[in-house]
């Protein structure tokens, strides 16, 4: 599979964007803060894996509640961030080593001794490096209208995931994107508005991905734009606009295959 080379693209545009991306104001990003906290994940002292972990949004609030968690993301400059995010909010939380080390090259992995939290850099494009049947909870937001074919990462999930496990999706809705909407930023140096690389997926494309790989769609969300309607999807109330974000929680069915039994994918491999 082509992975996108060192340099350019969506890993130089979220480089860019990483001194700013936590403060610019960012609907979505709000938004799709509040729809992860809302979902009915079974996070607690389990192993999560998230996927386009960007600055660390979720990262740190995940880290409170499961047993591992391992981040991945293509941007060296986000996962930079991330580290620093996560590194905080651990040292203050009584009896937690604090994370190490720098963001380096692509697979390079840090953790301090004994920590819950890693952080890899890595385009989900490839295949995780993470073993089989290892994750219970594998959780990507705003990551997938930058991949073009969504196959290899539902297969990706499915290798990776326990019996039972959870596979939670939030991204733009396809109505926004039909729209015209797009993760886009001004650059702070130079004044451009930037517009990252993006794919337009359908409602379908996303729900019928994963039941190729066996998955259970449980639950279906479609979020509009006021933190008062968040206690019920889109359908609930009158649309001003169409819905901002796409939610989906898929379940690993017990009848699903399990992964093939090939060789485990070693925690320091590189992509």
């Amino acid at each position: 599979m082509s992975v996108e080379p060192e340099g350019t693209g969506v890993a130089v545009a979220y480089d860019r964007w990483a001194a700013s991306y936590d403060t610019d104001s960012n609907a979505t990003r709000d938004l799709d803060a509040e729809v992860l906290r809302r979902a009915p994940l079974a996070i607690g002292g389990r192993d999560v894996l998230e996927i386009g972990c960007g600055t660390g949004k979720h990262t740190a609030w995940l880290a409170e509640h499961a047993r591992t968690v391992v981040g991945l993301d293509v941007s060296a400059g986000m996962l930079a961030r991330a580290r620093q995010r996560v590194d905080n909010h651990l040292r203050n939380r009584a009896g937690v080593s604090p994370l190490g080390g720098q963001t380096g090259s692509p697979g390079e992995s840090h953790a301090p001794h004994g920590a819950h939290v890693r952080l890899v850099r890595h385009d989900v494009r490839g295949r995780w490096p993470v073993p089989d049947l290892s994750t219970d909870v594998v959780i990507g937001t705003l990551v997938l209208e930058h991949v073009e074919a969504l196959a290899p990462v539902f297969a990706e999930a499915a290798r990776v995931l326990r019996t039972g496990g959870q596979l939670f999706l939030c991204e733009l809705h396809p109505f926004r994107q039909w729209l015209g909407g797009q993760a886009r930023f001004t650059d702070s140096a130079t004044g451009e508005t930037v517009r990252v690389r993006a794919h337009v997926h359908t409602v379908g494309d996303y729900v019928n991905g994963g039941l190729a790989e066996g998955f259970v769609l449980r639950q279906l969300g479609e979020w509009l734009e006021s933190p008062a309607t968040l206690a019920a999807p889109a359908a609930s109330a009158p649309l001003a606009a169409p819905p901002r974000l796409l939610s989906l929680l898929f379940d690993r069915s017990l009848g699903a295959p399990a992964a093939p039994a090939d060789e485990e994918v070693p925690h320091d491999c590189r992509a």
